[in-house]
């Protein structure tokens, strides 16, 4: 219940922000305001200030700015001045209101971001052990070679040693082979081939389960360590990861060890929309190695501008995917409980991690609302759009008409997303030992 109050109170803030951008942008433009609203539905509070109606309703999955002459009513006609009409603005003013939303939600993004990345972080990391070495690093390195230092600076993890490896021109790498110290000169022109061909070692304990995803209905738990796939015993993650994404049942069946004892789960796997890696059950692996950093501020707007592209650019990628295989949406499709369950389990990492959570909805609610849907905020720019290219508004009856079907494609997907959650918790509760 308490995690379900904080992604309530966290979703109306980024919905308060959201509707906070269309409010400025449009009375900056000069547009008359009669009603901000957080929530639909009836309000729990309501008060009003210079003539505008403010009220907080009981639904919490959106809100609205009620604009002078948005819905060129009667109302709006006879009593409001001609120049607070938003019907009289521009197409392009028109189009920047609408806009102005979906990148207020983006700038609070990026801002939590920064912020998340400015505390200190709990960074997690592989043993600096190798497992194997490819290509010519088979002739320098051996499975069971311990990293150690990089230019004489001790490394404590796998991807720590990478991070060193790439500070500077020429590397003097140290590792252990039986008690015995090697060392290793490498330059530059090395580095991108020792990437791609030198794997650490990582067991088969699952570091986290991915919430929704069918190792999470399946009840699979962090720290769970699979001993067999299909029957056949893994002792790596490479070879574990090789027979499920390869499975060619599209069903696997698990053997796993939780506090001494071993039990079977039989898992459904799913297309991975995000690659082009075969099917998953969705899990990660497990860093044995944690230690704290703090980042500059430099560095955290650095890495906040970074995350923030990539996680937009990463969506709609997966968006094109869904297009293309609409099969998959139900299996990709969440709604806030799913959210509530993942802020709790995210909740437990800490301040930061929750944070970078949040920032991910902020982004996600700009996505969703640029979509080009009647109702959303993208359909309202493509109408301004189109009438800036044929230089005429579209008729307000063809305008209602895709607008209504619109509104019956978001209520028909928020249903589907509830049922999509309650399908998914069910199956964690049944499974969950």
């Amino acid at each position: 219940m308490t995690s379900l109050l904080l992604m309530i109170l966290a979703l109306g803030l980024m919905i308060t922000i959201h509707e906070l951008g269309h409010f400025l942008v449009a009375r900056a433009f000069g547009v008359g305001i009669r009603k901000f609203s957080i929530g639909f539905g009836a309000p729990i509070i309501e008060w009003e200030r210079q003539d505008i109606k403010y009220r907080i309703s009981w639904i919490p999955l959106g809100g609205y700015v009620k604009m002078k002459g948005h819905d060129e009513d009667e109302e709006d006609s006879e009593d409001a001045d001609p120049d607070e009409l938003f019907s009289n603005k521009a197409w392009w003013k028109r189009a920047l209101i609408a806009f102005s939303g979906p990148f207020a939600n983006l700038l609070f993004g990026f801002l939590l971001f920064i912020i998340a990345f400015a505390m200190p972080q709990q960074m997690e990391d592989l043993s600096p052990v190798i497992f194997s070495a490819e290509g010519i690093w088979a002739e320098h390195f051996e499975a069971g070679d311990s990293l150690v230092a990089v230019n004489g600076e001790e490394v404590s993890g796998f991807n720590g040693f990478l991070i060193a490896l790439y500070q500077s021109d020429e590397a003097e790498l140290s590792y252990l082979r039986d008690d015995e110290q090697l060392s290793l000169k490498i330059d530059s022109s090395m580095r991108d081939s020792l990437l791609v061909s030198v794997r650490p070692q990582v067991s088969t304990r699952i570091g986290e389960v991915f919430s929704g995803m069918p190792a999470w209905r399946a009840g699979l738990k962090p720290k769970d360590i699979v001993l067999e796939v299909d029957s056949v015993a893994v002792n790596d993650w490479y070879d574990m990861r090789d027979r499920i994404i390869n499975s060619p049942q599209g069903v696997v069946n698990l053997t796993l060890l939780r506090d001494d004892e071993i039990f079977s789960r039989q898992i459904v796997l799913e297309e991975n929309i995000a690659s082009d890696q075969g099917k998953m059950i969705g899990i990660s692996q497990y860093f044995p190695i944690s230690e704290r950093v703090q980042y500059s501020p430099i560095e955290a707007l650095q890495l906040g501008a970074y995350s923030t592209a990539n996680f937009i650019v990463m969506n709609y990628r997966g968006l094109i995917q869904l297009v293309k295989r609409p099969s998959q949406l139900k299996n990709n499709l969440g709604g806030p409980v799913l959210m509530a369950s993942m802020s709790a389990e995210i909740g437990r990492r800490g301040i930061s991690s929750l944070m970078l959570f949040f920032a991910s909805i902020s982004l996600i609610l700009m996505i969703m609302n640029l979509l080009p849907i009647p109702i959303l905020d993208g359909g309202h720019i493509m109408f301004c759009f189109i009438e800036g290219i044929i230089g005429r508004p579209i008729p307000q009856r063809i305008q209602g008409i895709l607008q209504q079907m619109g509104f019956i494609l978001l209520i028909s997907l928020m249903i589907f997303a509830f049922y999509s959650d309650f399908s998914k918790l069910i199956y964690r509760l049944i499974y969950t030992r």
